[in-house]
């Protein structure tokens, strides 16, 4: 049997909830957040690849910067922040 029981997560300081094994980028994507990153030129980026090449999916998980997003399964209580 699967365990379906949701994890709370926080994105960018808006409370979602998501399934077990979901990644942060797939969780960012499923909120409609668009944007994980910016450029040194300040555009918006986000996913490319999906799995940890590109590094456009690089996120600040409970204060660690430079996490990659398709690469980390969410976890309860998890903060996230995106370049929004």
């Amino acid at each position: 049997m699967v365990d379906t029981a949701l994890i709370g997560i926080l994105i960018d300081g808006a409370g979602f909830q998501v399934l077990p094994f979901t990644t942060v980028a797939a969780a960012i994507a499923l909120h409609g957040n668009r944007v994980s990153r910016r450029s040194v030129t300040g555009q918006a980026r986000n996913v490319l690849c999906g799995m940890g090449v590109c590094q456009e999916c690089r996120v600040t998980i409970d204060g660690h910067a430079h996490v990659l997003g398709c690469q980390t399964l969410c976890c309860e209580g998890m903060l996230i922040e995106t370049a929004s």
